[in-house]
C-alpha cells in the first residue's frame, strides 16, 4: 500500500497558499531547498506536476489545483480533530466567502444568502463583487473562495473543473417610471415595439433571454441604453429614461425603493440562479443553508 507523506503535503500546501517559496520558507521556518525538495518527493510520488513556474511566481497546474483542494480538506479535518480531542469548543465564527457575478441585482442576492445569517453558529460573510463568473473561478480553484452566486452555470469551457448548483428560477417584469408606465402599458407586449427600453449588456443572460424572447414576437424595441449595473438601469428608469427588465420574484422591493410601476410581465422568460462550488456535493453548512432555503422558499 501507497502511503502519503504528510509533511510533503503540507510544504506543498503552504507554497500555494502563500505563493512562493520564500515566504513558505518564512512561515515554516525551513531552508528554501528543504521546501523544494519535499516538494519534488511529493511530484515523484504522485507522478505530477504541481506547479508551474510563470514569470517569478509559482502557480498551480490542474493536477496541483486538484491536491490544494483535498490538501485543504484534509487539514481544516486535521484541525477539526484536535479541537474535538482536546475538548475545545467548535463555536468559532463560520467563514463563508462568496464570488457574487456582476450581473445579479443585489435584491437577488440578499435574498439568496438571507439564510446564512440565520445559522444558530456565527457566521462572517465576505461578498467579492463586480467580477464575472469566469474571474472569480480561479480564485474558486484556490479555495480563496468558497461559491459563486451566479445567474447561468459554469461554461464547458472553464479551466476549473466546477458544479453547478440550481437554486430556482422566476419570471421577469419591465418596469418603468408611472408615466412612462401608463404609456406603454396598454397593448403589452407589442406596446413595446419602438419604446425606450434600458437593457442589460449584450453578453448578459438575461439581455439574451430578453433579445431572443422580443425576437419571437417581431418586437423592435429602441435601446437607449446598455447597463451593466442593474442599479444603474433601474435608477435611470425611475427618471423616466426608459423601460427595464428586472426579476418579479423582488417586484415589491423594486416597485418601493424607486417609485416605479409594472408595464407588463413576461413570466415565459426565466431567470434561473446558480451555486457554483468545486465539490459535486456541498458540505459548508453556511452553502447547504442557502441552498435548500432558495429551493423551497425563495423561488
Amino acid at each position: 500500500m501507497e502511503w502519503l507523506n504528510y509533511h510533503h503535503l503540507l510544504y506543498f500546501w503552504v507554497v500555494a497558499k502563500e505563493g512562493s517559496i520564500v515566504r513558505a520558507s518564512e512561515e515554516l521556518r525551513l531552508a528554501h531547498p528543504t521546501i523544494s525538495g519535499q516538494i519534488h518527493r511529493l511530484e515523484a510520488v504522485l507522478g505530477e506536476k504541481l506547479f508551474a513556474r510563470k514569470g517569478r511566481n509559482l502557480v498551480l497546474t490542474d493536477s496541483g489545483r486538484v491536491a490544494f483542494r483535498y490538501a485543504d480538506e484534509i487539514f481544516a479535518l486535521g484541525r477539526e480533530f484536535l479541537d474535538t480531542v482536546k475538548g475545545r469548543s467548535g463555536g468559532q465564527q463560520l467563514r463563508l466567502v462568496v464570488g457574487v457575478s456582476d450581473a445579479l441585482a443585489k435584491s437577488i442576492v440578499h435574498r439568496i444568502l438571507e439564510p446564512a445569517f440565520r445559522l444558530q453558529d456565527e457566521v462572517r460573510v465576505i461578498c467579492k463583487e463586480n467580477r464575472s463568473v469566469e474571474a472569480f473561478m480561479g480564485d474558486l480553484a484556490m479555495n480563496a473562495i468558497d461559491v459563486i452566486l451566479s445567474d447561468a452555470p459554469a461554461g464547458p469551457g472553464t479551466s476549473v473543473r466546477a458544479f453547478s448548483h440550481p437554486l430556482g428560477e422566476c419570471g421577469v417584469a419591465f418596469y418603468a417610471a408611472p408615466a412612462v408606465a401608463r404609456t406603454y402599458r396598454r397593448g403589452f407586449p407589442q406596446s413595446l415595439d419602438g419604446a425606450p427600453c434600458l437593457f442589460p449588456g449584450a453578453d448578459s443572460t438575461l439581455r439574451r433571454a430578453l433579445d431572443e424572447w422580443l425576437d419571437a414576437k417581431d418586437i423592435r424595441p429602441r435601446i437607449v441604453a446598455e447597463l451593466d449595473d442593474a442599479a444603474l438601469a433601474k435608477t435611470l428608469g425611475a427618471a423616466g429614461m426608459g423601460i427595464f427588465a428586472a426579476s418579479d420574484l423582488v417586484e415589491r422591493d423594486i416597485r418601493r425603493r424607486y417609485g416605479v410601476h409594472v408595464v407588463g410581465r413576461a413570466r415565459d422568460i426565466r431567470q434561473r440562479f446558480y451555486a457554483i462550488s468545486v465539490a459535486r456535493k456541498i458540505k459548508h453548512p453556511a452553502v447547504v443553508a442557502i441552498c435548500v432555503a432558495a429551493r423551497k422558499y425563495t423561488f
